[in-house]
């Protein structure tokens, strides 16, 4: 029997090269998609000094008739179509609301959100002619919970999670199965890419904060293969979940913004953001905390 085909998007580093990784060496038949053919031999080179293999085929996921051009290509690859596709491929607009253009908000959504909608609307005729197929959709923790700084990139996976969540049930009948991968901060280059996005601070209203901004997209991350098993359970399950959070990171702000007051989660991002600073009572009572914290530890 010959393994099950599996595209994945944006497969050339962070996520989705660890994402294609995991897969090819658990048998998967992958396919991973990058922008360019620099990239894509850089790719099979990665993949093969682990002792595994990967397809490549080039794909722009913002760009229609990129798409289109790929996903035929990968037709005649797989008989027809893959048994199963992971929209990886995305990046990180940072910036407040009001100072990201028109270009790069519509860049934003159409590489987040329409993107993924188009290929599956691609792939989909043929998974329900085999009555059988997988759509993973790679969202993130900002699918649930807004940032400020962040809002057009919330904007764009909390948007994913909608569609992939009316997908699911429209594609229940015909025996493709639809999951959410909701990941917290893993290392995967677009907040380092995101850094170098960031609107112009000197005519902005927020340049004070831009700074604190470019140190949280520049900090040190953990590495991304807990996602990659998030993908891989989702493509090995019989029954896979609606929906994947990886991450205590990811659970605990879930948990938090859900349960907490609006006005406690509002104060808690302002000021991990540099929006706002901590009022005296609040540092003296987080410095007695850490106090006491002190004391049982030493």
């Amino acid at each position: 029997m010959s393994p099950k085909s599996v595209v994945v998007t944006g497969a050339g580093s962070g996520i989705g090269l660890a994402v294609t990784l995991e897969l090819a060496h658990a048998g998967f038949d992958v396919i991973g998609t990058v922008r360019s053919e620099q990239k894509a031999e850089v790719l099979r080179a990665r993949v093969e000094r682990t002792g595994a293999a990967v397809r490549t085929v080039l794909l722009d996921v913002a760009d229609a008739t990129s798409t289109v051009q790929a996903l035929t290509e990968i037709a005649m690859m797989t008989d027809g179509g893959p048994w199963a596709v992971v929209n990886n491929a995305g990046f990180a607009q940072p910036g407040a609301i009001e100072d990201v253009d028109d270009e790069q908000v519509r860049r934003q959504l159409e590489t987040n959100l329409v993107g993924p909608v188009r290929i599956a609307r691609l792939v989909l005729p043929t998974m329900r002619e085999r009555r059988a197929g997988r759509i993973v959709n790679i969202s993130s923790i900002s699918g649930r919970v807004s940032s400020p700084m962040l809002g057009w990139y919330c904007a764009s996976k909390q948007g994913l999670e909608a569609v992939t969540d009316a997908l699911r049930m429209e594609t229940a009948p015909f025996g493709v199965k639809v999951v959410l991968i909701e990941p917290g901060a893993y290392a995967s280059g677009i907040w380092q890419q995101g850094a170098g996005l960031l609107p112009d601070a000197q005519s902005s209203a927020y340049s004070d904060q831009y700074a604190a901004v470019d140190d949280f997209l520049r900090r040190e991350l953990p590495g991304p293969r807990p996602v990659a098993l998030a993908v891989l359970k989702a493509l090995t399950a019989p029954r896979p979940l609606p929906r994947y959070l990886v991450g205590s990171g990811a659970r605990s702000s879930a948990v938090l913004d859900a349960a907490l007051p609006t006005a406690a989660t509002d104060l808690a991002k302002q000021l991990a953001t540099g929006l706002r600073t901590a009022p005296p009572r609040l540092t003296r009572a987080m410095d007695r905390v850490r106090g006491v914290l002190n004391r049982r530890t030493n």
